[in-house]
């Protein structure tokens, strides 16, 4: 990996993202229709919890990393927010079809996010076409640290025996539902926000 688009870390660490949210994948699909109950006696929600936390977290990284050495790049540019909807929507669909975490992600608020990223996806691919600029904005990021927390704590919840120290499932609980919720309407915020931005471009005026 000396050579071509993983010539430096930032991109190397984009490929290294995309693997880890394949194996979450596949950690996700081996649980397949099992009950939270069979989930828990499993040793796997531990690991799928940290590797999706690890693989987050590198997203930070790696943006660190390439503005620090000003390697900014055209592949990273599209690989790293690929990266990031794959790993985030990839793993909301899940959690909105496996039994034990259906009820924390109802699907129909999985189907508002996946809109909300086509609307973005395609507002900034006709914005850019006209030589605008429409890079991401603080809501934006805002609303994708929500959303990992969201998916954290969904599951995190089942992964760790947390009244042995001390915290009540019951306030967890509440917890995870607020990030759900906090995940709906910051995708809806975020993408009224884009299309506030880009209303100049939608009647013409450069």
């Amino acid at each position: 990996m000396t050579q071509g688009v993983f010539k430096h870390w930032p991109n190397r660490i984009t490929a290294v993202r995309f693997v880890g949210a394949i194996v979450l994948f596949g950690i996700f699909a081996s649980w397949g229709s099992r009950s939270e109950a069979d989930v828990l006696r499993k040793t796997s929600t531990q690991i799928a919890f940290w590797l999706f936390v690890l693989t987050a977290l590198t997203d930070y990284l790696d943006g660190y990393l390439a503005r620090r050495d000003n390697l900014v790049s055209a592949f990273g540019r599209i690989a790293d927010p690929f990266v990031d909807k794959v790993l985030v929507v990839g793993s909301m669909i899940f959690l909105a079809v496996m039994p034990w975490s259906q009820p924390w992600f109802p699907a129909w608020i999985v189907v508002v996010v996946l809109a909300r990223e086509f609307l973005v996806t395609g507002i900034r691919s006709y914005v850019e076409s006209q030589g605008g600029s429409f890079a991401a904005d603080m809501f934006g990021k805002i609303k994708m640290v929500v959303q990992c927390l969201a998916i954290g704590f969904v599951l995190g919840r089942i992964s760790f025996n947390w009244e042995a120290i001390g915290i009540e499932l019951v306030w967890l609980s509440w917890c995870t539902h607020a990030l759900v919720l906090a995940t709906l309407v910051t995708s809806i915020g975020s993408g009224l926000s884009y299309v506030i931005k880009a209303r100049a471009y939608f009647g013409g005026d450069e």
